[in-house]
């Protein structure tokens, strides 16, 4: 019997000949394991390296940045050259000097893409809301650190954060920033790792303090009170909406949506947008309204001009007279990235493992660690204050004989016996004897030992100070919340973003209706989508398909109505017949499944009218079951174009008859077998995607082929088909009843 092979065997070694006559070795090694050993590790490392944000709110490239910087002096002193700073920088991130000098220009004030941002820039270093406006290079830029970078570097040098080897082990880089304020919530942050992400939304600085010192002291404070909603330094009306937020707040995720602020100037008749959602740009808008004016789809707007200058952003929309200036932009937010939304993904590296978390559970983590910087840097002022102190207890023992220590060192014949000496005359330890060796001859006099010795009362009193605060919990919270009054205090600013209710958006005028005319609207098997005008009709009604194509369905409507699309694939796509642009017979219309965006091989098989949503929709399908749906759960009150879930997928679909009222019905099998029966007798099902009931029996072989109205139907001889029950089992189609054969749409 062959062994079966495991994969947890070592790689297989194998010969392979190459071209050249030569043999190679070549192992065979498990994708399970391949996986394991290589991509795994990079996968990781992307993750926890570079990224996605640590609870100091920074990646890996702003902390390497940043610290270079301080190291540089570049916090008090004056800017110096961006080139200059990517040099240094590149000592602790060798990843090229465009992707430094890329995350300099995030963090810069004149990017303006953070609310507190850390690099004091000169120079053209873009803007966020502008895509084409690119920054200069860095050899023509300067920049030097932000007042609030203080905040960021607070007592690093007190062992506050542990320090590692940079990559070639030459200097040492903080792990963390030991920031006094919950940077992560305040810097927005975007990140794409391997198999997840990072996306956190900017919170107002002073909301942000505020509610950690309101948790600090109370856990079961309610966030909203104090942190109402995030702030954008690009400014705009946010949509607010409580269930929404609270959902963020709590889980992490969630969306919200974000909206430009505009006026309107009468003696110009023309509108200024002056503020874009963060996740805009100026030339996004501009592309959009182009495109939907060159369509007709807005013809309101006469021209449209972007007018941003040195005082900031400024988009001029010139309006046609008569226009009213609040349906527009009410039309414009719903077409346009005026408004758009904002996805959050509160993912933070705690400890080296990514995990989403609610703004809560963030501020906690957060306290906790800012705790523990807290609690090092006391343990370092301690263990230093310690140490002076027992030098300065030696050096009291040296004033009860001062007379003594100079005879020690005096009578002392060789250099590196005189600590020793001084330890046995004195009793004091080798530490205190070399602090006492040291004093320069001058210092050696009553006066200076005296004040040296009256500092030990005080060094006692606040070495007992630092102790109780080290091992008080409470003090420790009221030192991160003193240092969080303290930054409100130094660099506090109002909210850019306004806030605005959902509920005031229900008195936002709806979309201008589009105009009703009769058209004749046409559908082929292909999804090819014709609308025509009467007139056009009937100057030539000869319809042109592609080849092998051929008409689905025709039928009179009007250009406002609404049409129903039902796919192969159970979904049913919504939209309006003004949606699409009025063309001729000669012409092949619109592709639906590329205009719809369906999927791939999707198609649609039957289109209907919405009209008012009243009624009900039959489906038949190829098992011999019926399902019957009201059309009103296919209406929706968002602007939702496609629904799945349409109708049932255990059975291939056959048949879709719209049904306002109770009337008699033809099923036909492709055995030729006929079934007449009442629409009454199919109940009424409350959910879509339901199998129906049976209505036709059939023998194994057979299936249902079509159904259709009687009243469209040939049959003459209804007695012999009809049943009062279902299922029922039919009867063969003789052929006086067949008349014209129906043309099967599906």
């Amino acid at each position: 019997m062959a062994k079966k092979k495991n994969s947890s065997e070592a790689p297989q070694k194998r010969s392979n000949p190459n071209v050249m006559g030569l043999h190679a070795e070549v192992l065979e090694q498990p994708i399970t394991d391949t996986l394991e050993t290589n991509y795994m590790p990079y996968a990781m490392s992307v993750i926890v390296s570079r990224a996605i944000p640590e609870i100091d709110g920074f990646k890996p490239s702003h902390r390497k940045l940043l610290y270079t910087m301080y190291k540089m002096g570049l916090l008090n002193g004056a800017r110096t050259k961006s080139a200059n700073i990517v040099g240094s920088t590149m000592r602790l991130n060798p990843h090229g000097d465009s992707a430094i000098y890329e995350t300099m220009v995030r963090l810069s004030k004149g990017y303006g893409a953070l609310l507190t941002p850390f690099v004091d820039s000169k120079g053209n270093f873009g803007k966020v809301y502008s895509r084409d406006m690119s920054y200069a290079a860095s050899r023509y830029t300067e920049a030097k650190l932000s007042d609030i970078c203080r905040e960021l570097f607070s007592d690093i040098d007190k062992d506050t954060v542990d320090l590692v080897d940079n990559y070639d082990s030459t200097m040492l880089e903080p792990v963390l920033l030991p920031t006094t304020f919950p940077n992560i919530l305040v810097s927005a942050n975007t990140g794409i790792a391997v198999g997840m992400a990072s996306n956190i939304c900017g919170f107002n600085l002073t909301e942000v303090c505020q509610t950690a010192i309101e948790l600090i002291q109370n856990p079961n404070h309610d966030i909203m009170t104090t942190l109402p909603a995030p702030d954008f330094p690009t400014g705009g009306e946010l949509i607010f909406n409580v269930d929404e937020m609270a959902e963020i707040y709590r889980t992490g995720r969630g969306s919200f949506r974000v909206r430009s602020k505009w006026r309107y100037l009468k003696s110009e008749n023309l509108i200024e947008v002056y503020e874009l959602p963060y996740t805009t740009t100026a030339e996004a808008v501009i592309d959009k309204i182009a495109e939907l004016v060159k369509s007709g789809k807005l013809k309101e707007i006469s021209d449209m001009r972007d007018e941003t200058d040195l005082s900031g952003l400024k988009l001029a929309i010139d309006l046609k007279r008569g226009v009213d200036p609040e349906k527009l932009m009410a039309k414009l937010f719903k077409s346009t990235p005026l408004m758009d939304s904002y996805p959050c993904n509160f993912n933070v590296l705690i400890s080296g493992m990514p995990k989403v978390m609610g703004v809560k559970e963030i501020l906690d983590e957060w306290t906790a660690w800012r705790a523990e910087c807290v609690r090092r840097r006391v343990f370092h002022d301690l263990s230093g204050k310690k140490d002076k102190l027992h030098l300065l207890l030696g050096l009291g023992k040296i004033l009860l004989d001062i007379d003594k220590a100079i005879d020690i060192i005096r009578n002392t014949e060789e250099e590196a016996e005189v600590v020793p000496n001084l330890m046995i005359g004195f009793g004091i330890d080798e530490i205190q004897a070399e602090y006492v060796a040291e004093i320069k001859l001058r210092n050696i006099n009553r006066e200076y030992i005296l004040k040296r010795t009256q500092e030990t009362e005080n060094l006692k009193k606040e070495i007992e100070d630092l102790e109780d605060l080290l091992n008080s919990r409470r003090r420790i919270r009221n030192t991160i919340i003193a240092e969080l009054k303290q930054t409100i205090k130094k660099y506090g600013q109002p909210r850019r973003t306004t806030i605005v209710f959902d509920d005031a958006l229900e008195t936002e005028p709806d979309m201008e209706t589009p105009p009703s005319y009769p058209v004749t609207l046409f559908l082929s098997a292909d999804g090819y989508f014709k609308k025509i005008t009467a007139q056009s009709l009937r100057m030539s009604s000869e319809q042109k398909y592609k080849e092998n194509d051929s008409l689905l369905q025709s039928f009179e409507s009007d250009n406002s109505a609404e049409l129903l699309l039902f796919t192969n694939q159970c979904q049913v796509y919504k939209t309006r017949v003004s949606d699409f642009e009025d063309t001729k017979a000669s012409a092949l219309g619109t592709y639906l499944p590329s205009v719809l965006g369906m999927d791939e091989g999707e198609t649609v098989l039957y289109m209907m009218q919405a009209g008012k949503y009243e009624g009900h929709l039959l489906f038949f399908f190829e098992n011999g079951k019926t399902a019957r749906v009201e059309l009103a759960s296919y209406a929706t009150k968002t602007n939702r174009r496609k629904l799945t879930g349409a109708y049932s997928d255990k059975s291939p679909l056959k048949t879709i008859l719209p049904l306002e009222g109770d009337l008699d019905l033809a099923v036909h099998t492709k055995e030729g077998r006929t079934l007449i029966f009442s629409s009454s007798l199919i109940p009424l099902k409350t959910t879509r995607s339901t199998q129906g009931v049976s209505v036709i029996s059939l023998k194994k072989k057979d299936s249902v082929k079509y159904a259709e109205r009687l009243q469209d139907s040939a049959i003459k001889n209804i007695a012999r088909y009809r049943v009062k029950t279902i299922p029922g089992t039919g009867a063969p189609l003789r052929g006086e009843d067949c008349g014209e054969q129906q043309l099967n749409l599906f």
